[in-house]
């Protein structure tokens, strides 16, 4: 596989996955995002937490959904985040019904 059939190959796999997160976002209340990933969940619980003089946060999300594209299963019950960076936590408009 050459460089070019693999950045085709990602830019594929990216597009799919933007276009999964716009159909599952009316699903969630929130979005988060870390250093690392971005997150949309139900529930959200952050903690500050320190850790031998070093302070952290700690995420907890249940029904959550993964932005990853090399993820075979982005949809997840559950998920416990640690973080030494920042943290956004945002709360998505209410649905109209």
């Amino acid at each position: 596989m050459s460089a070019e059939d693999l950045e085709r190959f990602e830019a594929e796999i990216e597009l799919a996955l933007f276009q999964e997160y716009r159909a599952v976002l009316p699903m969630f209340r929130y979005v988060v995002e870390t250093e690392r990933r971005f997150y949309l969940a139900n529930e959200v619980e952050l903690e500050n937490r320190d850790g031998g003089g070093k302070s952290y946060l700690e995420l907890r999300l249940k029904d959550a959904w993964v932005w990853d594209m090399y993820r075979p299963a982005r949809f997840v019950p559950r998920v416990r985040v640690v973080s030494f960076k920042d943290v956004n936590v945002e709360e998505l408009p209410e649905k109209e019904v």
